[in-house]
């Protein structure tokens, strides 16, 4: 037999906590109210419920195109798949929603790209021939149309609701297969893979396999999240463009044939721990801005090269792409608050949003690396520097204000481990302008320097850290 022990003051407690209202329970600690089994039977019925919900409103695409014409596809892996036919058509397979009732389809880019005959199949079997009416290469999206009317019309979710771990559902036509259902979970959302000019993807474990492209993929309620776009080999990982923009485009492209954007003219980087140590801040949550279009709307505004964006009229920018999503969901013309940290400080500047040019000169992501020296590099430091003269300039084309250009890398080195490559012209050091090679120098071998770089008319910063 057990002994209990009670303080003297235990039967007070106890008395007041019987007294007090009862706390919510969390509905994880609830016991079951039925057995797994029925959760597992329920479960199921629900996605049966979803397909045949959201089946009619899903086509099958079958696409043909010339062989002068390149077949798309995402990192080597074809997500139409389009196959050798006959000595000068291939022909795939792809997916595709009804946008609207009277036969808009919404489907991806790549799946319609460069096609001379499409034929849309209607899951009651119906054929239809259908014609391209828009594209859009940055977002990879498309709209279809064929003649038909009274046509069920999917329904749209705010995928900016869409919450981490939820079940969603992937409809569509794998490999040729009508209507086939899968099942998983959202994985993440804001990811980037570098397919795209424009990316803000969902990212799932729902099964999504080649002929999947531009099918839906929808919560437990039926509506659509996302666009089916690409996976990554055949490690199961799959993307979909969020609802909030495939159908924006997808609207867009409809009334007009292509899309206007908004930009301000800005590159952009992560704030990372040893940048913002660089920049004097504790965060490392923000956009930190390398470069800026002259007389774009950003240095119309005031903003410079350095400040550190935290937010956009009031919403937070958390990571560098935060900037490019909030300013792609403004119109053109539109006046913002932008938020900057300058030198320590707090600005508010206005800045008015311009349409979007093509991908050269809008917002860009921060560059990729080049091949660096192996051979080590004669300063005491492991980077040689040399500075940029015309004939220089004209070599690797570089545009800029000048400063001294990286001709060597020692293996291994600060600089190296920092990311620096022959080629790369530090335009300026700790915030200055890199004139001079001593100075340049003697940052980098104090193990503290802040270094603005020019690399492929891209600029950029790396700190240095001992």
């Amino acid at each position: 037999m057990n002994k209990q022990v009670i303080s003297r003051g235990a039967p007070l407690a106890l008395g007041l906590a019987l007294m007090a209202p009862l706390a919510a329970t969390p509905a994880w600690a609830s016991p079951p109210s039925e057995s797994p089994i029925a959760t597992a039977q329920n479960l199921g019925i629900a996605f049966s419920h979803i397909a045949e919900q959201v089946s009619p409103s899903v086509v099958t695409l079958q696409v043909e195109v010339k062989n002068n014409q390149p077949a798309p596809g995402f990192f080597g892996f074809p997500f139409g798949g389009r196959q050798q036919m006959d000595p000068g058509t291939q022909k795939g397979s792809g997916s595709g929603m009804l946008l609207t009732p009277d036969g808009a389809i919404l489907t991806n880019n790549h799946v319609v790209e460069h096609a001379s005959r499409i034929q849309v199949t209607l899951q009651d079997g119906r054929h239809f021939t259908g014609k391209v009416v828009g594209t859009d290469p940055a977002t990879d999206l498309a709209v279809v149309k064929i003649e038909a009317k009274g046509l069920p019309a999917v329904k749209f979710a705010d995928s900016e609701s869409a919450m981490v771990g939820q079940w969603v559902v992937a409809i569509g036509s794998p490999f040729g297969l009508d209507y086939t259902v899968t099942a998983g979970v959202l994985s993440a959302k804001g990811r980037g893979m570098g397919a795209n000019e424009i990316e803000d993807y969902l990212q799932t474990d729902a099964s999504i396999n080649p002929g999947n492209s531009g099918g839906p993929l929808v919560n437990l309620q039926g509506e659509v999240l996302g666009v089916n776009t690409m996976i990554i080999g055949s490690s199961g990982i799959g993307f979909a463009i969020p609802s909030n923009l495939a159908r924006k485009v997808g609207l867009e492209l409809l009334q007009k044939g292509d899309v206007s954007r908004s930009y301000i003219g800005v590159s952009y980087q992560p704030l990372t721990p040893e940048l913002a140590s660089g920049f004097g801040v504790q965060r490392t949550r923000g956009a930190l801005v390398t470069d800026l279009v002259p007389n774009g709307p950003a240095a119309k505004g005031g903003m410079r090269s350095g400040d550190i964006v935290l937010d956009i009229n009031g919403r937070e920018v958390k990571e560098s792409r935060d900037l490019f999503r909030a300013v792609l969901a403004y119109p053109v013309g539109e006046k913002l608050s932008v938020t900057v940290l300058r030198d320590g400080q707090q600005q508010k500047l206005s800045v008015i949003t311009a349409e979007r040019p093509d991908a050269r000169e809008a917002n860009n992501a921060p560059f990729g690396g080049n091949k660096r020296g192996t051979r080590a590099a004669p300063a005491s430091t492991g980077v040689e520097l040399v500075p940029v003269t015309p004939e220089i300039a004209r070599r690797i084309d570089y545009k800029g204000p000048g400063g001294l250009v990286v001709a060597d890398v020692a293996s291994g080195s600060a600089a190296d481990r920092a990311g620096l490559s022959r080629g790369d012209v530090i335009e300026e050091v700790n915030r200055k302008p890199a004139k001079d090679e001593k100075v340049v120098q003697d940052a980098i071998a104090s193990g503290k320097a802040l270094l603005k770089l020019s690399r492929g008319g891209k600029t950029s910063f790396t700190a240095l850290s001992d």
